[in-house]
Protein backbone atom coordinates (compact mmCIF):
# COMPACT_ATOMS: atom_id res chain seq x y z
CA UNK A 1 0.00 0.00 0.00
CA UNK A 2 1.26 3.29 0.21
CA UNK A 3 2.95 3.17 3.16
CA UNK A 4 5.31 0.40 2.15
CA UNK A 5 5.37 2.57 -1.66
CA UNK A 6 6.44 6.12 -0.66
CA UNK A 7 6.69 5.90 3.47
CA UNK A 8 4.54 6.77 6.44
CA UNK A 9 3.80 10.05 7.07
CA UNK A 10 3.27 9.45 10.71
CA UNK A 11 6.98 8.10 10.99
CA UNK A 12 8.73 11.57 9.13
CA UNK A 13 10.23 13.66 11.93
CA UNK A 14 9.11 17.23 11.75
CA UNK A 15 9.21 20.70 13.77
CA UNK A 16 5.98 22.19 12.01
CA UNK A 17 5.53 25.51 11.11
CA UNK A 18 7.70 28.39 11.22
CA UNK A 19 6.90 31.54 12.92
CA UNK A 20 6.29 33.12 9.79
CA UNK A 21 3.51 30.30 9.01
CA UNK A 22 2.03 30.68 12.21
CA UNK A 23 1.36 34.67 11.85
CA UNK A 24 -0.96 33.95 9.08
CA UNK A 25 -3.21 32.95 11.64
CA UNK A 26 -1.94 34.85 14.40
CA UNK A 27 -1.15 32.18 16.38
CA UNK A 28 0.74 32.51 19.39
CA UNK A 29 2.36 29.17 19.36
CA UNK A 30 4.73 27.58 16.51
CA UNK A 31 5.86 24.12 15.14
CA UNK A 32 3.41 21.34 15.49
CA UNK A 33 1.31 23.15 17.51
CA UNK A 34 0.50 25.96 15.28
CA UNK A 35 0.67 23.03 12.10
CA UNK A 36 -2.07 21.16 13.93
CA UNK A 37 -4.19 24.54 14.51
CA UNK A 38 -4.46 25.35 10.89
CA UNK A 39 -4.74 21.79 9.84
CA UNK A 40 -7.80 22.05 11.92
CA UNK A 41 -8.58 25.43 10.97
CA UNK A 42 -9.05 24.11 7.53
CA UNK A 43 -10.98 20.50 8.20
CA UNK A 44 -14.10 21.57 8.23
CA UNK A 45 -13.56 23.41 4.19
CA UNK A 46 -11.66 19.97 3.63
CA UNK A 47 -14.66 17.71 4.12
CA UNK A 48 -16.33 18.62 0.99
CA UNK A 49 -13.15 16.98 -0.61
CA UNK A 50 -12.77 14.28 1.28
CA UNK A 51 -14.49 11.70 -1.36
CA UNK A 52 -12.17 12.92 -4.24
CA UNK A 53 -9.07 13.43 -1.29
CA UNK A 54 -9.89 9.36 -0.90
CA UNK A 55 -10.73 8.75 -4.71
CA UNK A 56 -6.75 10.09 -5.15
CA UNK A 57 -5.49 8.72 -2.93
CA UNK A 58 -6.26 5.24 -3.83
CA UNK A 59 -5.61 5.98 -7.51
CA UNK A 60 -1.94 6.54 -6.06
CA UNK A 61 -1.80 4.64 -3.63
CA UNK A 62 -0.51 8.14 -1.39
CA UNK A 63 -2.02 8.27 1.89
CA UNK A 64 -4.53 10.48 1.59
CA UNK A 65 -3.92 12.63 4.68
CA UNK A 66 -1.11 13.98 2.90
CA UNK A 67 -2.58 15.58 -0.14
CA UNK A 68 -5.13 16.91 2.65
CA UNK A 69 -2.43 18.92 4.49
CA UNK A 70 -0.97 19.81 0.67
CA UNK A 71 -4.25 21.28 -0.18
CA UNK A 72 -4.46 23.31 3.56
CA UNK A 73 -1.21 24.87 3.21
CA UNK A 74 -1.69 25.65 -0.26
CA UNK A 75 -4.51 26.89 -0.33
CA UNK A 76 -6.60 26.74 3.12
CA UNK A 77 -9.09 24.18 1.69
CA UNK A 78 -9.75 26.98 -1.13
CA UNK A 79 -10.15 29.83 1.26
CA UNK A 80 -7.70 32.05 -0.05
CA UNK A 81 -7.75 31.39 -3.97
CA UNK A 82 -9.48 33.85 -6.08
CA UNK A 83 -11.84 31.88 -9.05
CA UNK A 84 -9.59 29.10 -8.19
CA UNK A 85 -6.32 30.95 -9.08
CA UNK A 86 -3.84 31.92 -6.16
CA UNK A 87 -0.65 34.01 -5.83
CA UNK A 88 2.08 33.91 -8.25
CA UNK A 89 0.34 31.90 -11.30
CA UNK A 90 -0.53 28.57 -9.31
CA UNK A 91 -3.98 26.58 -9.73
CA UNK A 92 -6.36 25.20 -7.69
CA UNK A 93 -6.51 23.53 -3.97
CA UNK A 94 -2.86 21.86 -4.59
CA UNK A 95 -1.64 25.44 -6.31
CA UNK A 96 -0.29 23.88 -9.42
CA UNK A 97 2.64 26.38 -10.58
CA UNK A 98 1.33 27.55 -14.26
CA UNK A 99 4.02 30.10 -14.04
CA UNK A 100 6.31 29.59 -17.36
CA UNK A 101 9.52 30.78 -15.31
CA UNK A 102 7.97 28.31 -12.50
CA UNK A 103 6.72 24.54 -12.44
CA UNK A 104 5.41 25.62 -16.34
CA UNK A 105 2.48 23.54 -15.92
CA UNK A 106 -0.79 23.69 -18.08
CA UNK A 107 -3.66 23.94 -15.43
CA UNK A 108 -6.00 20.84 -15.76
CA UNK A 109 -9.79 20.33 -14.77
CA UNK A 110 -11.79 22.66 -12.32
CA UNK A 111 -9.54 24.05 -9.23
CA UNK A 112 -11.40 22.41 -7.48
CA UNK A 113 -11.62 18.64 -8.93
CA UNK A 114 -10.69 15.38 -9.19
CA UNK A 115 -8.31 15.78 -11.87
CA UNK A 116 -6.58 18.73 -10.62
CA UNK A 117 -6.09 16.90 -7.28
CA UNK A 118 -4.61 13.81 -9.97
CA UNK A 119 -2.38 16.42 -11.68
CA UNK A 120 -0.85 17.84 -8.34
CA UNK A 121 -0.84 14.37 -7.02
CA UNK A 122 1.15 13.00 -10.32
CA UNK A 123 3.91 16.48 -9.68
CA UNK A 124 4.25 15.55 -6.36
CA UNK A 125 5.01 11.29 -7.30
CA UNK A 126 7.11 12.68 -9.80
CA UNK A 127 9.05 14.68 -7.63
CA UNK A 128 9.62 11.59 -4.91
CA UNK A 129 10.45 9.66 -7.09
CA UNK A 130 13.51 12.11 -8.34
CA UNK A 131 14.07 12.61 -4.73
CA UNK A 132 14.48 8.90 -4.57
CA UNK A 133 16.62 8.65 -6.97
CA UNK A 134 19.14 11.35 -6.11
CA UNK A 135 19.18 10.20 -2.32
CA UNK A 136 19.43 6.66 -2.30
CA UNK A 137 20.87 6.10 1.31
CA UNK A 138 17.93 8.04 2.61
CA UNK A 139 15.28 6.65 4.46
CA UNK A 140 11.80 6.16 3.05
CA UNK A 141 10.38 8.76 5.45
CA UNK A 142 13.13 11.60 4.58
CA UNK A 143 12.88 11.09 1.18
CA UNK A 144 8.91 11.61 1.75
CA UNK A 145 9.71 14.96 3.59
CA UNK A 146 12.66 15.62 0.64
CA UNK A 147 10.03 15.18 -2.08
CA UNK A 148 7.33 17.25 0.00
CA UNK A 149 9.71 20.28 -0.34
CA UNK A 150 10.77 19.80 -3.98
CA UNK A 151 6.86 19.67 -4.89
CA UNK A 152 7.14 23.58 -3.60
CA UNK A 153 11.14 24.05 -4.64
CA UNK A 154 10.76 22.31 -7.69
CA UNK A 155 14.32 21.65 -6.90
CA UNK A 156 15.45 18.22 -5.96
CA UNK A 157 19.15 19.32 -5.24
CA UNK A 158 19.46 19.74 -1.12
CA UNK A 159 22.84 19.64 0.79
CA UNK A 160 21.71 17.39 3.84
CA UNK A 161 18.60 16.23 4.66
CA UNK A 162 18.27 18.61 7.72
CA UNK A 163 18.29 21.49 4.89
CA UNK A 164 15.25 20.54 2.66
CA UNK A 165 13.26 23.48 3.65
CA UNK A 166 16.07 26.21 3.17
CA UNK A 167 14.78 27.40 -0.01
CA UNK A 168 10.79 26.53 1.00
CA UNK A 169 8.34 29.38 1.56
CA UNK A 170 8.17 29.95 5.34
CA UNK A 171 11.50 28.16 5.34
CA UNK A 172 9.16 25.30 6.41
CA UNK A 173 6.57 24.14 3.96
CA UNK A 174 7.44 20.04 3.88
CA UNK A 175 7.66 20.29 7.98
CA UNK A 176 4.60 22.03 8.00
CA UNK A 177 2.76 19.93 5.79
CA UNK A 178 4.46 16.80 7.17
CA UNK A 179 2.95 17.97 10.49
CA UNK A 180 -0.51 18.69 8.91
CA UNK A 181 -0.53 15.60 7.57
CA UNK A 182 -0.39 13.72 10.48
CA UNK A 183 -2.89 15.71 11.77
CA UNK A 184 -5.17 14.67 9.17
CA UNK A 185 -4.44 11.08 9.64
CA UNK A 186 -5.17 11.17 13.07
CA UNK A 187 -8.38 12.47 11.85
CA UNK A 188 -9.91 10.21 9.92
CA UNK A 189 -8.15 10.75 6.97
Amino acid sequence: GAVQRYGSIVDVDTTGASRETAQQDRLDCLGVDASEKMAETDAERMEKYRSIINAVGRKYDIEPALIAAIISRQSRAGNVLNNGWGAYKTWGLMQVDTNPNGGGHKAKGAWDSEEHLCQGTEILIDFLMRIRNEFRSWTREQQLKGGIAAYITGNVKFECYKKVDEGTPGKDFSNDVVARAQWYKNNGF
